[in-house]
């Protein structure tokens, strides 16, 4: 950053204008999320203007287009999730307990694809106006043109997974290969299981299908394997 940068930042007139800008976006994707919440992207932008109480110019001196709009909204349903999730574990007694709470309540969302609500996550329904199938269809074909700007909106899952592959392995609990590149892995994988499930139903309870990705998630990351119930008499 150049001098003229750095004193044009210290200018009280320009943090005032960058405040504004910041919260005329904020009011837009606020406007965009109870928009989606009624009727998924089936939205104008001049709709979405009138919502948001703002001119069109207004719209686009902020979003190049609609797609943009939506990775920001995107991105808005991930962070707030990954802060639901950090406060709904944070009494949880170890990092172990805390990365299953994680992985469990992620996938806990997949119930609103078989009928039982809208929740795109667990975690008190944050993110609640976007289904499973919604967030799928949005991530890939935002992802293909913006990858960049949809790993970033990714990223506060993986920065939550890494904290407590971290602590795990400060621990001895875990022993990851390398926390980074094991964190985006088990991202990746959470969101490969999530999407595949938001359109292809199973039979196989969610929390079942949770529990064989969490145990295998585990291993990959060098925890010791849950003990095994007892087998019943006659077993």
């Amino acid at each position: 950053m150049s001098w003229a940068e750095r004193a044009a930042d210290r200018s009280p007139s320009v943090q005032r204008s960058r405040l504004r800008t910041i919260q005329q976006a904020k009011l837009i994707v606020q406007a965009a999320r109870r928009l989606v919440n009624e009727k998924g992207d089936q939205f104008t932008t001049q709709e979405l203007a009138r919502e948001a109480g703002v001119a069109l110019q207004t719209f686009y001196r902020h979003f190049p287009g609609k797609d943009q709009l939506m990775v920001a909204v995107i991105e808005d349903l991930i962070a707030e999730s990954a802060e639901a999730y950090a406060e709904a574990a944070k009494e949880l007694p170890d990092p172990v307990a805390r990365l299953r709470y994680y992985v469990l309540a992620m996938l806990s969302g997949l119930d609103a694809a078989r009928g039982a609500g809208a929740s795109s996550g667990g975690a008190d329904g944050a993110a609640n106006e976007a289904g499973p199938r919604f967030v799928t269809a949005q991530h890939w074909r935002l992802h293909q043109r913006f990858p960049e700007d949809m790993a970033h909106a990714i990223q506060p899952i993986t920065d939550l997974i890494a904290t407590e592959l971290r602590a795990g392995e400060a621990a001895g609990l875990l022993h990851p290969t390398d926390v980074d590149r094991d964190a985006a892995l088990v991202t990746k994988l959470l969101m490969t299981v999530y999407h595949h499930h938001a359109f292809a139903p199973s039979e196989q309870p969610i929390d079942e299908i949770a529990g064989h990705l969490w145990a295998f998630c585990l291993a990959a990351v060098g925890g010791a394997a849950p003990p095994r119930e007892p087998a019943g008499p006659g077993a």
